[in-house]
């Protein structure tokens, strides 16, 4: 799928773009898909105007209703972790946002299914979506614990915010070789978990620690 035929030019400098992507590959980041939609993405859009001088830092951002974006990185290494070349047809994001990590989602899978439990949120981020071009995506406004039955199965599943414990619900919605990746609570505070669904079973790797908003219940209506 060509990037600028739904998006066109991005706003910004290439030079600021260039800079995150060399901090990127410098903190880790080495698939080249990932690599080159985090250069093109014109993430400035997905923030609020008085901010988009600050679009291409490597920082989490606010987008009003207690939510960020998360920091390009973050989006980098938890698309990496469930980018697989032969198993790439349908995915599932927990937590809308911005939706600028569903952007990145829906230019890798044929499908994405998208939660969102804030309306005023959920209808924001469609809204967005929607007019830069996006026909591959379904916007639920829901719970994200249960995850979206009628979907499934799921290639992958990326949740985009912090779970108490790995959700049962989703274990279900996924396929034979499906993988989730989240973040989890600890003890010690968050860990970015990826699980991935074998013939044994489920097999779960932690990769790092992380600083995410909770994973709550329920949908918002008043924000």
């Amino acid at each position: 799928m060509n990037i600028d035929k739904i998006l066109g030019s991005g706003l910004t400098s290439h030079a600021s773009r260039k800079k995150l992507i060399d901090e990127l590959k410098k903190l880790g980041i080495k698939n080249s898909e990932v690599i080159n939609l985090i250069s093109n993405m014109p993430r400035h859009l997905f923030i609020d105007t008085a901010l988009a001088n600050r679009a291409y830092e490597n920082v989490s951002l606010p987008i009003g209703f207690n939510q960020t974006i998360s920091q390009p990185y973050m989006v980098a290494r938890m698309t990496e972790l469930i980018h697989e070349k032969d198993s790439m047809k349908n995915v599932l994001e927990i937590g809308t946002g911005s939706g600028y990590q569903t952007s990145i989602l829906s230019m890798l899978f044929k499908k994405v299914t998208t939660i969102e439990r804030i309306t005023l949120l959920h209808e924001k981020s469609k809204k967005k979506l929607l007019q830069l071009g996006f026909k591959n995506i379904s916007f639920i406004l829901g719970d994200g614990h249960m995850g979206y039955l009628q979907n499934s199965p799921y290639d992958a599943v990326i949740i985009t915010a912090a779970a108490d414990s790995i959700p049962e619900n989703l274990i279900k919605q996924i396929s034979n070789k499906g993988r989730i990746v989240l973040p989890l609570k600890d003890n010690e505070g968050q860990k970015l978990v990826k699980l991935k669904n074998t013939k044994n079973g489920i097999i779960k790797k932690i990769i790092e620690d992380v600083v995410f908003v909770p994973l709550l219940q329920g949908i918002e209506t008043n924000e």
